[in-house]
């Protein structure tokens, strides 16, 4: 508590020493000391009260003080000052203080000089210095190759955002600020260590974008770049994932981890391995971690013996009815039959029990029923190709990767008619927030993250921290209307979007859903609004860049779902670079192709009615010109048309082309030999020339739109989040633009009786404030409702996605197990795996022994007899000759000769009047390894203790000696090399672990569902999970033992084809 009223008062401040925070920046501090600290330490408080008694022996100075500080107060909030995050972001100042201190000697150096300081941090870092102590010089190059590459200067905001990400926290920062560009300073700092940084994104469009456009600052400073796409190869992944910065999007990273984690040998891996994450930056990190984080990353095999069922279950859920046959809770997406509902389908299905074992029709009829009440075509998903394709809810987007699991997808394609895909058994599973967990330092950034705080602190232990905007924000958020009706809400969204084109402002409304969006488009159409539609559909999605490109200008009405909430800024007047790229499409593709476009695939044409006519100046034209006959001439030449997209393929690589070659060199390819056509650099020189007269456009459109208001964005629905919320609201006054933000909300949205909210008394409040249901109201009493139970609706999903971070614990330990037990036997040398055999085989052992020997017991009690029948059944006849014909009574007194024994030799031990292992322990590492497993066996403290323990340990070493022996002669007789060798026992070990940990996974996505009932008898469920799990984990590797060592044995008494080991 002190602390805080130390950092709270002004006054104090005055009194601290300079490297204490302030309100103003003094450029005369050089150095940039190392910030990695949120707390204020006691150093700081002795440090105060010392200066504090200095400065109250000289008054004079303290008044001069005073009035310096509280002169720099004006205009600053009261309210920061009792900010820790405003302190925290002052302190960051004297790093850019550093910065811009170092900018003009890095000015100066020429582009070789600059690219050498990579080689000079990486010399600096091997011979002791750390991240922190070259943090300010690396971000001053990253700022003057950012300005020289790609003509942008990091604001001195952007450079206190890349030291938040540096530091491992997350960085808000609001839509426009440049996010993008801010992760190139933690990027390349971090990736001087050599360990690998991972750019995460939310799409391959954006991975893609910033891999190209960020990149050319790192390959500048000699960095190497590399790009995860779907649709890859394993060779080209691994290529990438060894680059020093590596762009991916979520998905695809995970899918690589797990599939990384079902190999079977060691060249098919794709990321490095033994070690494949250091240091990741996720974009839109409240998205991928939250959002995300209650959909578990699966990988699938597949089982079609249930699949007749699906269409079966559908038409019997036709014939049931809601509130009657069974009950919806729709908070949960849950269906629970009723007494009437069951007679019915088991009368209808001719089945005495629906949760009959041998004939289970529980399991698809409820999921029928899921797919009748909570699944929507258009909403949930699209049907295309015959396919059932997922939308995501929060991005709008269609993921065709991405299936429901537990029969849900089966049971949607079933009442749609499709055909029923095969059923789907998990082989990996891992959630989001576990993977990103395996980072030894993770940060993200975001323009919404504030709301979720308490929430990254409390799974990810990362803060957030708002990095304040380079100009003020001057962003008009209008009151919440609120409707009785959705009638009355979507008419008076169609008249706000009348009247703002009416006054030429850009609109971009936000829908919920493509049936929304499609519904508000056709009452535009119907008063004849030109407007563009973005939503999941093929038609609109393929052409997502261009129709937010032009959502900025004038008189551009633009429909979308949440497809246009992340990743794109919308810039007022238009985005220059798509717009010369439409151009020098519309000019070219007629002399390219006379294929007409595929609207499924290709996308429908832009609406471009009240849009104005971009002015190409002379010198675009001719450029046009020239490259339109080059075009007709070089499709010519080659004696058949273009395909329409091959044509636009060669315009986008053109286009890529005239931003990673600069124009001298352009112009030199075209002045070299003119008679080779060069088309690409051609059109790449045009773009050039049509992109300069596109920014004069848009610079002047963006005037005029400035002068009416800006962007003005209508939010039709209020989100299970504020967050997303924010998010659309964000897209409208990025930079310091004006713009202005309204939601409109129906009391009959599904959120409100998805949260079963009380609606009945908002509608009569309305009806008796307006006399008509149709119109809106904006009191504060209903906007504090509506806010309440936004914030219960976050409430909720953070308790689901809590206990799924919870009960994913439990398997998150076991899952590091298992891969890193995998990773160690795939890339580990000979002698770990072998080691790994012999744990294995004394494992075996130890079970076999402590399940029939009783150390509190005397040796005549114990069951000797089936202890050796077991012991010799593991290896068959590699022991049946060894151990034939010894009978019980042999082997009790043997046991009680060696009882009395006061020392024994280790390395040649055996049971008297017992056979002798094999001598196969010779040699330094063989018996080092004996030695080792001896002292393993004395000093095991989870054994049962009693008088017979020695004589306990004793029977376990003779046992476990004579097999690893018996193993390692057989093994040395078969007369294979030990390339061979060491190939099958890899593929043994790792074919038996996947086997088990496939079913492991099976039973604990069972185990989660059952242990809910439980709740019932008052037991808590998560306890009975980690109790049944860690029971279950235990008989898995049990079992994975112990068929491991049978399987190695059998194969070396009668060497087979390993695949043999496991057929059915």
């Amino acid at each position: 508590m002190a602390h805080l009223l130390l950092l709270s008062s002004p006054p104090h401040l005055s009194l601290s020493c300079a490297s204490e925070p302030s309100f103003s920046s003094s450029p005369s501090i050089p150095l940039y000391p190392p910030l990695r600290t949120l707390h204020f330490s006691r150093v700081r408080r002795r440090r105060f009260v010392s200066s504090a008694s200095a400065t109250i022996a000289s008054p004079k100075p303290l008044i001069v003080s005073l009035k310096e500080k509280l002169g720099s107060l004006k205009g600053t909030k009261w309210s920061d000052l009792w900010s820790l995050n405003n302190w925290v972001v002052r302190d960051y100042y004297r790093l850019v203080n550093a910065v811009n201190a170092l900018e003009p000697r890095i000015q100066r150096l020429s582009d070789e000089q600059l690219r050498g300081k990579t080689v000079e941090f990486r010399l600096r870092l091997s011979q002791g210095e750390t991240l922190s102590d070259i943090q300010a010089e690396a971000f001053a190059v990253v700022r003057e190759a950012a300005r020289r590459k790609l003509g942008m200067r990091h604001f001195d905001v952007q450079i206190i955002g890349g030291a938040v990400l540096h530091d491992g926290c997350i960085a808000e920062m609001k839509t426009g600020e440049g996010k993008t560009l801010v992760s190139t300073l933690a990027a390349y700092l971090n990736a001087l260590a050599g360990n690998g940084v991972h750019v995460v994104t939310v799409n391959d469009y954006l991975a893609q974008r910033d891999a190209e456009w960020m990149g050319r600052i790192h390959r500048f400073l000699g960095l190497s770049i590399g790009l995860i796409q779907g649709g890859m190869t394993a060779d080209e992944r691994r290529s990438n994932y060894s680059c020093d910065i590596t762009y991916t999007n979520n998905s695809e990273l995970g899918f690589d981890y797990l599939r990384d984690n079902l190999s079977g040998n060691r060249e098919k891996l794709v990321m490095r391995w033994p070690k494949p994450f250091h240091f990741a930056i996720v974009d839109e990190v409240d998205s991928v971690l939250i959002d995300e984080g209650r959909n578990p990353l699966l990988i699938s095999g597949e089982d079609s013996k249930d699949a007749a069922r699906y269409p079966v279950a559908a038409k019997v859920s036709e014939l049931l009815g809601r509130g009657i046959h069974y009950n919806v809770e729709l908070k949960d997406n849950s269906v629970n039959l009723t007494e009437e509902g069951v007679a019915l389908a088991e009368m209808v299905l001719e089945t005495d029990d629906l949760w009959d074992e041998n004939d289970p029709w529980a399991r698809f009829l409820i999921n029928a029923l899921k797919a009748k009440e909570f699944y929507r075509r258009d909403v949930q998903y699209i049907v295309r190709n015959g396919k059932a394709l997922i939308i995501n809810e929060l991005t709008g987007r269609v993921e065709e990767k991405r299936r429901w699991s537990e029969g849900i997808h089966q049971a949607v394609e079933a009442k749609e008619g499709l055909k029923i895909q095969a059923d789907s058994i998990v082989v990996a599973q891992i959630t989001y927030q576990s993977l990103f967990k395996l980072y030894p330092k993770l940060s993200g950034m975001t323009g919404t993250a504030k709301t979720e705080e308490k929430e990254f602190l409390k799974m990810f232990h990362t803060p957030v921290l708002e990095v304040p905007t380079n100009l003020p924000n001057i962003r008009c958020d209008l009151p919440i209307q609120a409707f009785a009706t959705a009638r009355g809400k979507w008419e008076y969204v169609r008249a706000e979007i009348e009247s703002m084109f009416q006054l030429g402002r850009p609109v971009l409304v936000g829908t919920t859903s493509v049936e929304n969006s499609e519904y508000l488009s056709d009452l535009l159409k119907d008063r004849n609004i030109p407007h563009n539609v973005l939503n999941a559909r093929p038609k609109y999605a393929a052409r997502e860049a261009e129709i937010v490109a032009q959502a900025g200008r004038k008189y551009a009405i633009t429909i979308s779902t949440n497809m246009a909430g992340r990743g794109t800024d919308i810039i007022l007047g238009g985005n220059p670079k798509m717009l010369a790229k439409e151009v020098i499409e519309d000019s070219l593709l007629p002399f390219m192709t006379h294929e007409a476009p595929n609207v499924e695939t290709d996308g429908e044409p832009i609406s471009q009615k009240g849009l104005s006519k971009i002015k190409v100046g002379p010198s675009s034209l001719a450029l046009l010109a020239k490259a339109a006959l080059m075009a007709k001439y070089v499709c010519k030449s080659e004696g058949n048309d273009w395909s329409y997209r091959k044509a636009k393929s060669v315009i986008s690589e053109s286009i890529q082309m005239s931003q990673t070659v600069e124009m001298e060199e352009l112009e030199k390819q075209l002045a070299e030999d003119p008679g080779m056509y060069p088309l690409k650099p051609v059109i790449a020189v045009a773009f050039l020339t049509v992109l300069k007269d596109c920014e004069v456009h848009c610079s002047n459109e963006g005037a005029e739109v400035k002068r009416l208001g800006g962007l003005h964005v209508i939010g039709t629905s209020l989100h299970e989040s504020r967050r997303i919320d924010n998010q659309l609201r964000g897209r409208a006054a990025r930079q310091g633009d004006p713009g202005s933000t309204r939601f409109m909300v129906s009391l009959q949205d599904e959120m409100f009786q998805k949260f079963n909210f009380d609606t009945e008394w908002a509608v009569k409040l309305i009806s008796k404030i307006t006399n008509n249901e149709d119109i809106p109201i904006e009191g504060h009493t209903i906007v504090k409702q509506l806010l309440a139970l936004q914030i219960n609706a976050e409430k909720y999903f953070f308790g689901i996605r809590k206990s799924l971070v919870e009960f994913d614990e439990v398997l998150e330990v076991q899952r590091k197990h298992v891969y890193n037990l995998r990773q160690l036997i795939l890339t580990g040398d000979s002698e770990s795996c072998r080691e790994q055999i012999f744990q294995y085989m004394q494992a075996v052992v130890d079970e076999i022994v402590f399940g029939n020997i009783d150390p509190l017991k005397h040796p005549s009690n114990w069951r000797l007899g089936k202890l050796f029948n077991e012991f010799v059944g593991i290896g068959g006849k590699i022991l049946a000759e060894s151990f034939a014909g010894i009978r019980e009574q042999v082997i009790l007194s043997s046991i009680e000769q060696i009882s009395g024994l006061g020392s024994i030799k280790v390395d040649t031990f055996s049971l008297p009047n017992l056979p002798i292992p094999p001598s196969t322990f010779r040699g330094i590492c063989k018996k080092n390894s004996s030695l080792k497993r001896w002292l393993a066996i004395c000093t095991d403290d989870t054994t049962k203790k009693g008088r017979y323990q020695g004589t306990c340990n004793l029977i376990r070493k003779y046992l476990g000696d004579f097999l690893i022996a018996s193993y390692l002669e057989v093994v040395q007789d078969s007369g294979y090399d030990d390339t061979y060798v060491q190939e099958i026992e890899r593929e043994v070990i790792v074919k038996t672990l996947d086997c088990f940990w496939r079913d492991h996974l099976v039973n604990m996505n069972r185990l989660s569902s059952a242990v809910n009932v439980r709740s019932f008898g008052h037991r808590d469920p998560l306890e009975e999970y980690k109790i049944d799990g860690c029971r279950f984990f235990i008989s898995m590797l049990s079992a994975t033992r112990r068929l491991t060592v049978e399987s190695l044995l059998h194969y070396w008494s009668s060497p087979m084809d390993s695949e043999e080991l496991y057929a059915p």
